[in-house]
């Protein structure tokens, strides 16, 4: 037997052994069936108690690893439902994202569900495309921030208010304290950038696709999905699916990655991460479970600005 007939030979052995092997590998791993690993963004963002956990960089960071460090996949999809919270943890997201995607050279797609708004919205925008139900909603491009007053309470109770303090606007927007006009306008100021620095994330990720005039599109109003596609904050109506099924195949395989898990299933604690942290004494019980009430009756306020 020549050389070619032996080479050729031995070609046709490693194939047929590697056609038995191929059941034995699980489908994820296996080449010839595209796969597009799945990261869940759920919750409000970043309001975290031992309790609620919120959705951070750190309780996110894991997952997306693991979804874009997967071999051979055709894309990453971001299934995403909030309302938004934090835009300091919703801007680490979305550029931890964005640089993901350019390490991996992955593309992103993000499938909004009941909501992407505000901060919700901004993580969407770290995909190539956002693809949301005719019923999400979306937008919200803005920046809302709010407390309460109690000094006429207060005065009513006979509680004298002792607040000491080392520079003018220390204790600015005191809630016992009456109102300083002076105080509404630094904070309009301060809610000016963040809103700016917004306005000027989505231009840049969503660039030309953008249909519409900025003192609607950036004025804090939100749209369900069809007009919201309209207005190219979106690029269609579907469902994850659907959209991938009709892309890369029936066959095509969407494991959700999870973070790390302790022995229980509860996740595990990492930097940042609420339970990071010993648990608090006995005493101080009552005040970890008088923060966790606030911070749901919070919670649910952020869900129920968008009828959910």
């Amino acid at each position: 037997m020549t050389d070619a007939g032996v080479a050729e030979r031995l070609r046709q052995v490693l194939a047929g052994a590697r056609g038995a092997v191929r059941p034995l590998i699980p489908r994820r791993f296996r080449g010839d069936i595209p796969t597009v690993p799945v990261v869940r963004l759920s919750g409000v963002i970043g309001f975290s108690t031992p309790l609620r956990p919120g959705l951070t960089l750190a309780s996110v960071a894991r997952p997306l690893e693991r979804a874009f460090g997967l071999r051979n996949a055709a894309a990453v999809a971001l299934l995403i439902n909030s309302p938004g919270g934090s835009p300091v943890q919703s801007h680490l997201i979305y550029g931890r994202i964005r640089q993901l995607a350019q390490e991996k050279g992955r593309p992103v797609i993000a499938f909004v569900e009941d909501v992407g708004a505000s901060g919700g919205y901004m993580i969407a925008c770290a995909a190539d495309e956002i693809v949301c139900d005719a019923s999400s909603i979306l937008g919200s491009i803005g920046v809302v921030g709010g407390s309460f007053g109690f000094p006429k309470l207060m005065d009513r109770l006979g509680i004298e208010r002792r607040l000491y303090t080392a520079g003018e606007h220390k204790a600015m927007l005191d809630p016992f304290l009456p109102e300083d006009p002076g105080d509404v306008e630094r904070l309009k100021a301060v809610q000016g950038n963040i809103h700016q620095f917004f306005i000027e994330l989505v231009k840049r990720s969503r660039g030309a696709r953008l249909k519409g005039p900025e003192n609607v599109l950036f004025s804090g109003e939100y749209w369900s999905g069809q007009p919201a596609v309209e207005f190219g904050l979106a690029d269609a109506i579907g469902d994850l699916r659907s959209t991938l099924r009709a892309r890369y195949g029936d066959k095509v395989m969407t494991p959700l990655m999870a973070g790390d898990r302790s022995l229980f299933g509860r996740p595990r604690p990492g930097i940042g991460f609420p339970g990071a942290l010993a648990p608090s004494p006995g005493t101080e019980l009552a005040a970890d479970l008088a923060a966790a009430m606030i911070s749901a009756i919070e919670v649910r306020a952020l869900w129920a600005r968008y009828g959910l």
